[in-house]
């Protein structure tokens, strides 16, 4: 049985318990997965982001179960990318392994792709997926490293990571093209810093967590196309998104 739990602020100090449930479920594999702040999490970034010391208490636990344990529970702690100086091969790269076609038809190289700004995503229902794969300009977008720009063009570590994760560079800096902000080499590095930082400050309580629920997404897009939404969390819809009037679609965050 393999088990995944994803962790952050408000249950990580419970890691212990997890791991015990884990062990009494009899599972074999276990995935700690702290939270990745896309989407939801991102406007949760505050409330969710563990702090450094609960990270080290947490790999601290997770380590003396793996001591007693050893194969008969293998277990995998995935750090949140913000507590990295190296961005991670997102996906094994843009168009290199993973597709995602959304409910409409949509292709994209990885879930939240859509809130890229000015890129044509293709459609099942007119094309077909070996042509979106191969021929796709979508897709031949962020293949190679010919759009790279500096540091990532001429950086020796490039085909590690090839650049980290297009949509954080555009989260975070407002540039798909840019290396990813939890590289330690970018230009916008402070920014990730600083969140970190202002995690080992923050009190959960201090402000509440936005639920995805109809009316906070019906909230925020009439905020964004209002131009009253913060610029980064602006940032996770897609252009010109419109609530529909069924309830069924109201954006991609």
């Amino acid at each position: 049985m393999v088990l995944n739990c994803v962790l952050h602020k408000l249950n990580i100090d419970h890691i212990e318990e997890i791991l015990s449930m884990a062990e009494s479920m009899g599972a074999e594999y276990v995935e700690l997965a702290n939270t990745q702040f896309y989407s939801w999490a991102s406007l949760n970034k505050k409330q969710l982001m563990p702090t450094k010391t609960q990270l080290e208490k947490a790999e601290f636990v997770t380590q003396k179960f793996r001591d007693r344990l050893g194969n008969k529970m293998k277990i995998y702690f995935v750090m949140p990318d913000y507590y990295s100086t190296r961005p991670k091969k997102c996906m094994n790269g843009w168009g290199n392994v993973f597709v995602t076609v959304q409910a409409d038809g949509t292709v994209l190289p990885c879930h939240v792709a859509s809130m890229l700004p000015n890129i044509e995503f293709e459609n099942i229902k007119s094309t077909s997926l070996e042509s979106i794969w191969y021929d796709s300009s979508s897709f031949n977008l962020f293949r190679g490293d010919s759009w790279m720009k500096e540091p990532c063009k001429t950086c020796p570590e490039k085909e590690k990571d090839l650049g980290g994760c297009r949509c954080q560079a555009y989260m975070l800096a407002g540039d798909p093209t840019l290396a990813d902000p939890v590289c330690d080499k970018s230009p916008h590095h402070h920014i990730v810093k600083q969140v970190v930082k202002d995690a080992e400050n923050f009190l959960p309580e201090e402000k509440p967590i936005i639920f995805r629920t109809d009316s906070e997404s019906r909230r925020l897009i009439t905020e964004k196309n209002a131009g009253s939404l913060d610029i980064e969390e602006s940032r996770l819809f897609e252009d010109n998104v419109v609530a529909s009037s069924d309830k069924s679609r109201v954006g991609s965050i």
